[in-house]
C-alpha cells in the first residue's frame, strides 16, 4: 500500500536557503533587474491610475465607477508586468509571490530577498517618478474603509492566497500544460476581480511592495502591517495547499504533454 508522501509532497520539504553568493550571479541580477522593471510599471499604472481619478473628480469620494477603474488598470498593468518579465525571473512582480514560491521551494531564500529588494525598489521609483509627472500630487497610501483591522488583516489573505494559487496553478505546476500560456492573463484577471470584492474594504493590495511605495513616498504607515502580513499569509499558505496536494510525484503524465 502506498504510504501518504506518495500522494502528497511534505510541507515545506522542498525549501532552499542558498547562499550569498546568489547575489553575484548574473542570471540572479537579471532576473531582480527584470523584477524591478516590471514592479515599476505595474505600480505606475496601478497608482497612476488612481491619481488620475482623483485629478478628473476633483477628490471626490469613492464610488462605483472608481472601483472598475482601478480594477482594470492593476488587471492589465500587471497582466503586462506579468508577461514582460516571466521568461527572465519568473515575472513575480509582488513579495506575496516570491514567498508563496519559496515555501514550495521553488526559489531559495537568497534570491526571493534579492527578488523582494528589487520589487519594493521598484514600487518607491514608481511613486517618485509619480509624484514628479503630476506635478506634485500626492500618490495616495491603502487604508481601510468600514472594516476593522482584523476584517481587513483576513480580507488581505483570502485574496492573497486566490492570487498566488492562481500563479501556481497557471504558471508553477509542472502539469499545466497549455495552460501556461494564459498565465499572464489569469493573473491580472484574479487580481481585477479582487479589487472589485475588497477594494471598497482595504483597497485589495495583495502586494507587499505595491502597498510599501505610496506609503513611504506619502509617508503614511497606519495599518501599513496589513498589507504585508496579510499577502505574506495568503501568499504562503497558497503555496503549501498547491504543494502538499498538487505537486507530487503521484502525478500522471498529461497526455501528449512535456511533463
Amino acid at each position: 500500500m502506498p504510504g501518504p508522501n506518495e500522494y502528497f509532497s511534505v510541507p515545506l520539504s522542498r525549501v532552499a536557503i542558498g547562499n550569498t553568493n546568489e547575489f553575484r550571479q548574473p542570471g540572479a541580477v537579471k532576473a531582480a533587474v527584470a523584477e524591478f522593471i516590471s514592479t515599476l510599471i505595474f505600480v505606475f499604472a496601478g497608482s497612476g491610475s488612481g491619481m488620475a481619478y482623483n485629478k478628473v473628480t476633483g477628490n471626490a469620494p469613492n464610488s462605483p465607477s472608481g472601483l472598475v477603474a482601478a480594477a482594470i488598470a492593476h488587471a492589465l498593468g500587471l497582466f503586462v508586468a506579468v508577461a514582460i518579465s516571466a521568461n527572465i525571473s519568473g515575472g513575480h512582480v509582488n513579495p506575496a509571490v516570491t514567498f508563496g514560491l519559496f515555501v514550495g521551494g521553488n526559489i531559495t531564500l537568497f534570491r526571493g530577498i534579492l527578488y523582494i529588494i528589487a520589487q519594493l525598489l521598484g514600487s518607491v521609483v514608481a511613486c517618485l517618478l509619480l509624484v514628479f509627472t503630476t506635478g506634485g500630487l500626492e500618490t495616495p497610501a491603502f487604508a481601510l474603509s468600514g472594516v476593522s483591522v482584523w476584517s481587513a488583516f483576513v480580507f488581505e489573505i483570502v485574496m492573497t492566497f486566490g492570487l498566488v494559487y492562481t500563479v501556481y496553478a497557471t504558471a508553477v505546476d509542472p502539469k499545466k500544460g497549455e495552460v501556461g500560456i494564459i498565465a499572464p492573463i489569469a493573473i491580472g484577471f484574479i487580481v481585477g476581480a479582487n479589487i472589485l470584492a475588497g477594494g471598497a474594504f482595504t483597497g485589495a493590495s495583495m502586494n507587499p511592495a505595491v502597498s510599501f511605495g505610496p506609503a513611504l513616498v506619502s509617508f503614511t504607515w497606519t495599518h501599513h502591517w496589513i498589507y504585508w502580513a496579510g499577502p505574506l499569509v495568503g501568499g504562503g499558505l497558497a503555496g503549501i495547499v498547491y504543494e502538499v496536494f498538487f505537486i507530487s510525484h503521484s502525478h500522471e503524465a498529461l497526455p501528449g504533454g512535456d511533463y
